[in-house]
């Protein structure tokens, strides 16, 4: 059944990480007739034009985000900042409020989706607009984290349990639920909120997986829709092509033997992780290329490398500090393996391609719900060994995760490549996307 045009506004939290996928999001919908507003800090629009496939239906929206004390004067999104500062650019964002009320006033959509701004569903429900809280995250991970009080048994009725965790993690877990963020408010407040007061809770992910059953439970525990997005696979790249100087470099190599690793744009590694991750690509003795940021403390990435090591991986290795095409490398021939932070985005872009998935997850507790989903229930990538209370990966446990996705001969890299193989060929069956996006616009018309 056709839904008739929606108008709907998207308003993120002021990351690229999140920027991303709901852009994406838009054009899936839009795709089906519907018009976007999507909301964004005004000097970031240039990062994202190129994504929109769809301008006569997606418009971006500028605002201006306000100055707080402690930030630089042109910071807008927590790519400006380091993660000490994040929690002031929460405060920015929600000294917009008066301006967002104005402009949907003026906007005038059916829906907005908003993902950490806990004050907009009071400010759309005065509007006569309903507001669905959508997250980027697993919703695995996300059902866990808001149903669970310690962290120490599972939530009655949880749906699964194979969720263990290490001591640094459940450390860093019990952390985030104190984590101020923005405005004096916990960043678990901030969802929770968020949640409680919006007409719907939104996900990426399709009741095709399991994704369902956690749906269910979720609607149960929040006593409201919990609608599926799709998995948001990534739209194949149209005028966009692989930059020479990569196309050259990674012709010089066997198909399906060049690690690629990618760590974020966010939340640089300290330089003793730096270097350790460094010296195991070297270890692997596979030729490598690391998109790295500089560690805390260090302005270049060559001021940081391991003493030697340029010499010694001479033309086998780059370490490439600034931008890269993600999507367009992990689709070239010669990459076969992905080292990756364990962002929504940057598993899902590695779950489409070919190249075998080694986990590193980062800081945030998204990442680490999304690598032992990924290992653990699905089996589709070995995630890197760290020490159970530093939570420190070595070298050699990056080279060993590195090596047993390569070796053929390796029984559990057997089992994670047959395993992507088949989650690869679902996610990009004909028509699984389609009829989820189908359904998800349909049950944001039924909210109406």
């Amino acid at each position: 059944m056709d839904v008739p045009p929606l108008h709907i506004a998207i308003f993120p939290w002021f990351a690229m990480g999140h920027f991303t996928p709901l852009l994406r999001l838009s054009n899936k919908i839009a795709k089906r007739g519907h018009k976007i507003s999507f909301i964004i800090p005004k000097n970031t629009i240039t990062k994202l034009q190129h994504l929109n496939n769809h301008p006569h239906l997606i418009t971006f929206i500028p605002i201006t985000v306000p100055h707080v004390d402690g930030l630089p004067h042109d910071a807008e999104t927590t790519a400006d900042v380091p993660f000490s500062l994040f929690s002031l650019i929460a405060t920015a964002m929600d000294n917009t409020e008066k301006d967002i009320e104005i402009l949907l006033m003026d906007l005038k959509p059916q829906i907005v989706l908003f993902d950490f701004q806990y004050w907009l569903p009071n400010l759309t429900r005065k509007l006569g607009i309903k507001s669905v809280q959508y997250f980027i995250t697993n919703i695995v991970g996300a059902a866990y984290i808001s149903t669970n009080v310690d962290f120490m048994n599972l939530p009655p009725g949880f749906p699964d349990s194979f969720l263990n965790f290490h001591s640094h993690e459940l450390r860093l877990l019990k952390a985030v639920r104190k984590l101020e963020f923005g405005s004096g408010l916990l960043l678990f407040d901030r969802f929770a909120i968020g949640t409680r007061l919006s007409d719907a809770v939104a996900f990426k992910g399709c009741r095709d997986t399991d994704d369902g059953i956690y749906a269910d439970y979720l609607e149960k525990y929040y006593g409201k829709p919990v609608m599926l997005s799709g998995p948001l696979l990534p739209d194949p790249p149209t005028t966009t092509t692989l930059d020479e100087k990569w196309v050259s470099w990674l012709g010089g190599f066997e198909a399906s033997s060049v690690i690629f690793c990618a760590y974020g744009s966010e939340n640089p590694l300290e330089k003793s992780q730096f270097q350790e991750l460094l010296l195991g690509l070297e270890l692997t003795g596979f030729p490598f290329l690391a998109a790295l940021k500089p560690p805390s403390g260090f302005q270049t990435i060559e001021e940081a490398l391991p003493e030697g090591f340029s010499e010694r991986v001479k033309e086998r290795g780059i370490v490439y500090g600034g931008w890269v095409q993600q999507q367009l490398i992990l689709g070239h021939p010669s990459v076969g393996c992905f080292i990756t932070h364990c962002g929504a985005a940057s598993i899902t872009e590695g779950l489409v391609n070919k190249c075998q998935l080694v986990l590193l997850p980062r800081l945030g507790s998204d990442h680490i719900m999304n690598a032992r989903v990924m290992s653990t229930k699905f089996k589709v990538g070995v995630e890197v060994e760290k020490g159970e209370e530093d939570g420190l990966f070595t070298k050699e446990s990056l080279c060993k995760a590195v090596k047993i996705v390569m070796d053929d001969g390796n029984e559990l890299g057997r089992e994670v490549r047959t395993n992507h193989t088949k989650i690869r060929e679902f996610l990009l069956s004909n028509n699984l996307e389609s009829s989820c996006i189908d359904s998800f616009c349909q049950k944001l018309h039924d909210l109406l």
